[in-house]
């Protein structure tokens, strides 16, 4: 059986990996045993932190619409579970945003529900 040279294959390899260490400080960015270990922990922070901050989103709406529903004298909890008895499919990232941006149409909305 012949001996087959993966020169090219290895280097192939190193080069991708160093392209995706670029930016990175200290040894961790031309050191391919520095930066192999440091790009498998990045992508793994990435991963979790884009699941992260879909949760922070959803945390951050959640007070904002807080916010602007105690002004009406009503709690979250309560504005939730009554939009959910007036069968409003209205989700809270545009509730949050109606709240911010266009208070009258929140009021609205307080309004009609409060009304169930």
């Amino acid at each position: 059986m012949p001996r087959v040279k993966r020169g090219k294959l290895h280097l192939k390899k190193r080069t991708k990996l160093l392209k995706a260490a670029k930016g990175y400080k200290w040894g961790r960015k031309k050191t391919i045993k520095l930066a192999r270990p440091a790009v498998l922990k990045a992508g793994a922070y990435a991963y979790r932190d884009r699941r992260n901050k879909k949760r922070a989103a959803r945390a951050l709406w959640q007070i904002q619409i807080n916010a602007a529903v105690r002004l009406h004298g009503l709690s979250y909890s309560k504005f939730i579970s009554a939009l959910k008895v007036a069968h409003c499919e209205l989700d809270r990232k545009i509730l949050s945003t109606l709240a911010k941006q266009q208070p009258a149409v929140f009021e609205k909305v307080v309004a009609a529900v409060q009304k169930t």
